[in-house]
């Protein structure tokens, strides 16, 4: 089976370097195209035997299932030049979330899922929230998420649900490294520790807190009463984050739907316009 990789940028990348390095994929099963061929191409340098095609109808050919990995205005674009290459038994899978599957279903006769990654799972880590459209099969789920389990732990959603699971998800990884950020910033300036010192602390933290909330079974606010003893500086420290966080969230969550509604709107006017 072969595996093809529209877009070389920095999802795509990710998703080609962390599937043959998780042993899924061989580099010889990958193909790989990009509008700038040369990123393409430093990828085969980087991993022989990964075939770089001339152009997006090349890898659509040799490839079982197709990752499109471009930004959503230059989505119509690809898919108008796949449109008369694909086949039915072949499975086309969108990355970029303000591409909808009854858009792909619409253009394209072939199978259509939408898999969001994240960046965690260059390390074989955090989930990828998956969709599947109306022509996908039971085997043909197996098969994908068989792939993405190589790389994550795959959750099946409604496609509703696209924008919070990436906010989560796909964003998440970033407004936490802000958080820690921000947190050794502050450190360094108030108390003089070694900013490189802090950073490692601050990282094994996460790291730590990271396992105690999956394989250590504990919830968010079960975590918070484990460390918090009442009246102690944790529990003062928690106080205080309760209350500056407060609506922070909801304001988070209204600006990334708000981008997301823009994002929808001028893919809606790209279809139509192509």
């Amino acid at each position: 089976m072969k595996v093809g990789f529209i877009g070389t940028g920095s999802m795509g990348s990710i998703l080609i370097e962390a599937f043959i390095q998780s042993g899924v994929l061989e580099s010889k099963q990958v193909v790989v195209t990009n509008r700038t061929i040369a990123k393409a191409q430093r990828l085969a340098e980087k991993y022989p035997g990964l075939h770089t095609a001339a152009d997006v109808a090349e890898t659509t050919r040799l490839s079982h299932i197709v990752f499109i990995c471009v930004k959503p205005l230059e989505f119509k674009r690809v898919v108008n030049e796949i449109a008369n290459v694909v086949t039915p038994d072949q499975l086309v899978v969108s990355i970029t979330s303000p591409i909808l599957i009854e858009q792909l279903e619409s253009s394209l006769s072939c199978k259509v899922a939408k898999i969001i990654p994240s960046i965690a799972n260059y390390v074989q880590s955090g989930a990828s929230i998956c969709m599947y459209g109306s022509r996908i099969g039971t085997e043909d789920r197996l098969l994908l998420e068989q792939l993405m389990i190589s790389i994550s732990q795959p959750i099946v959603i409604s496609e509703q649900h696209t924008r919070i699971t990436s906010d989560i998800c796909s964003c998440g990884p970033a407004f936490l490294a802000l958080f820690v950020q921000k947190w050794i910033d502050a450190a360094v300036e108030r108390t003089g520790i070694d900013y490189s010192e802090a950073t490692r602390l601050a990282c094994e933290m996460v790291l730590g807190t990271g396992k105690l909330l999956t394989e250590g079974k504990l919830t968010p606010e079960q975590l918070q009463q484990r460390v918090a003893v009442p009246g102690g500086i944790t529990a003062e420290a928690l106080h205080l984050l309760q209350h500056k966080l407060d609506g922070v969230f909801h304001q988070l969550i209204d600006v990334t739907h708000g981008k997301f509604q823009e994002d929808l709107e001028k893919v809606k006017t790209s279809w139509s316009e192509t």
